[in-house]
């Protein structure tokens, strides 16, 4: 029997990569699609790579929408998730692909990003030591961030074989897609072409944390 999966958020970037994902799983069967800002519009004219779905309206991110499904995948800003999150059922699997639930200090998440704490939910990394046991059964995930994700898998090997010393200095690059979809000047072509610039430093920056 094929799962049926929402995603909440499926015009922007990571809502499309998830999509990507999931349209090649044999099992999965592909249920509401939702994008506030673009409710009412076809999925093909912003997602114009997902063929089989380019006739799909997108519709408002509600409750009722995201109702039965066995998956719900969370696309959404920051700050937006654990709204929606707390209005769908605990037999729904929620797979919050934002920042909402991925600290555990409320301290550090007041920091970063100036609102109340939502929670903490099981980090979604299962290559690391223990992650996919934390998964087991688990109807709430967090899905770990860019910087987290690449700095984690790359470094533990070397940590488990005792090959790196406790403390490291990490030089990491990230693309534009990260920032959304949002029109912002310095990330326009013409600013990004064959160059580089620092943001978020000087410990502000807000994977620091985790």
């Amino acid at each position: 029997m094929a799962v049926r999966v929402a995603v909440a958020g499926a015009s922007g970037y990571a809502g499309g990569e998830a999509l990507r994902l999931l349209l090649a799983h044999p099992e999965v069967e592909i249920g509401a699609l939702t994008g506030n800002s673009n409710a009412g519009q076809k999925l093909g004219a912003l997602q114009p790579h997902l063929l089989p779905l380019a006739d799909r309206v997108l519709q408002e991110t509600s409750p009722d929408v995201l109702a039965g499904h066995d998956v719900v995948f969370l696309a959404l800003p920051h700050g937006q998730s654990a709204a929606v999150a707390e209005q769908l059922g605990p037999d729904v699997l929620v797979v919050d692909m934002g920042a909402d639930f991925r600290l555990r200090n409320p301290a550090d998440w007041e920091k970063f990003y100036g609102s109340p704490h939502a929670g903490t939910w099981p980090y979604g990394l299962p290559e690391l030591p223990g992650g996919r046991a934390a998964l087991e059964g688990s109807k709430r995930i967090a899905v770990p961030g860019c910087y987290p994700t690449a700095v984690s898998l790359a470094l533990f090997p070397a940590y488990a074989a005792a090959l790196a010393e406790p403390e490291a200095v990490i030089v990491a690059a990230s693309g534009t897609s990260g920032a959304g979809k949002a029109a912002k000047p310095h990330l326009l072509g013409s600013e990004v072409m064959g160059s580089m610039s620092p943001y978020g430093v000087g410990g502000v920056h807000r994977h620091t944390p985790r």
